[in-house]
């Protein structure tokens, strides 16, 4: 089987891809997770009670933060100009979940994608984070891409020829 590794050199090491003579277009990624924990530490954030502080607040501009970032923490990401990025919370009290979904928008030559997993994924993180005294063994899952539109591959979304 003859592979060709796109981020590998002629030497066989580490590279970033050239995107030199891709076109620019517009780039829209979209991305979800959740965290499940007790329905007290549920509650809790939702009453603005838990002792840190506001946690949806934190979360919301760590993952912004975190979508900034992307590219020092992703060896391979490219930095992008991101133009925009926005991030919800939902709640889920029957399975006690808090729901991150993150839209990361650029004009650029390379895919949003990972600069939206990334939000997603900080954001989750700094809940844990700011509500692991009350509740230890809360459990980050179902971190995913929903959608993307630009590029090559045009408007995709989950569940659609995957």
């Amino acid at each position: 089987m003859n592979m060709d590794f796109t981020h590998l050199n002629e030497e066989g090491r580490a590279r970033m891809v050239d995107i030199t003579q891709k076109n620019d277009t517009n780039r829209v990624a979209v991305a979800q997770g959740k965290i499940r924990m007790q329905p007290a530490t549920l509650q809790a954030i939702q009453n603005g009670v838990i002792k840190k502080g506001d946690v949806l607040a934190v979360a919301q501009v760590a993952g912004i933060m975190g979508a900034k970032h992307t590219a020092t923490l992703i060896p391979m990401c490219h930095p992008l100009n991101l133009t925009s990025v926005d991030i919800n919370f939902s709640f889920n009290q029957e399975n006690s979940e808090v729901i991150v979904k993150s839209w990361a928008k650029t004009t650029g030559k390379t895919g949003i994608e990972m600069e939206a997993i990334t939000a997603v994924s900080i954001a989750l993180l700094t809940i844990y984070d700011m509500c692991k005294a009350v509740d230890r063994w809360m459990e980050i899952v179902e971190i995913k891409l929903l959608e993307k539109n630009g590029g090559k591959s045009g408007h995709v979304l989950r569940g659609e020829n995957s």
